[in-house]
Formats: C-alpha cells, structure tokens, sequence
C-alpha cells in the first residue's frame, strides 16, 4: 500500500518561493483549467497524458502534484510512486485550497 504525502498550501508557497528549494510543481489538469491559474512554477502535465511523458520527470526529482481538488494529483501520485518515483507530494485540496488560502492562482506562460 501507497501512503501519499500531503502538502498545503502554506507550505507549498514557501516552497515555491525559496530559490535554493529544489521541485518541480505538475498540473495536472486540463489547460482550460489550468489557463485559469496555477501555483507559481507549475508546469502542466495533463492526468492523461502522464504515462507517455513519463521521461520528462526524473526520480530523483521532488515533484508537487497539483489539480483542482487533490483527486486527480492523489491519482498522479499514486501512478507515479507505482513507477519507483518516490519524492512525490500532492496539494491537499488542490487549487480549490491554494485560493482558499489567500494565495492567487498564477498565469502560466
């Protein structure tokens, strides 16, 4: 069994915006939500698409997957410690939460 690890809000923003924190931040929702804001740093990585691009993420990476509620990224990161990624977070509550939070959602690009 799988224990995925949380993080919130709070937390993942700190992150984000220390320079010497090494991650890499995954949306992976669809680019009609995404186009609506991200987290700071966030590239998209849509759900579906996961298993094909694949070689774009290392293991050796900590990665934070971020969706809309935490449903989808809770999948992702599943899919992802099955494939021996082991550095992997998911954004409890998702972008839901982030705004909740008071943190704005970030354009991409």
């Amino acid at each position: 069994m799988f224990n995925i690890k949380e993080i919130d809000a709070a937390e993942l923003a700190q992150w984000v915006s220390d320079a010497n924190h090494q991650l890499r931040v995954i949306d992976v929702r669809q680019a009609e939500e995404v186009a609506m804001g991200t987290v700071p740093k966030a590239e998209h990585l849509p759900l579906h698409s996961l298993p094909a691009r694949l070689n774009e993420l290392s293991p050796s990476d900590k990665l934070v997957i971020v969706c809309r509620s935490g449903a989808r990224s809770a999948q992702a990161c599943l899919f992802l410690q099955q494939q021996g990624y082991a550095n992997v977070y998911n954004l409890s509550g998702g972008m839901m939460r982030w705004v909740q939070s008071g943190f704005a959602p970030h354009q991409l690009g």
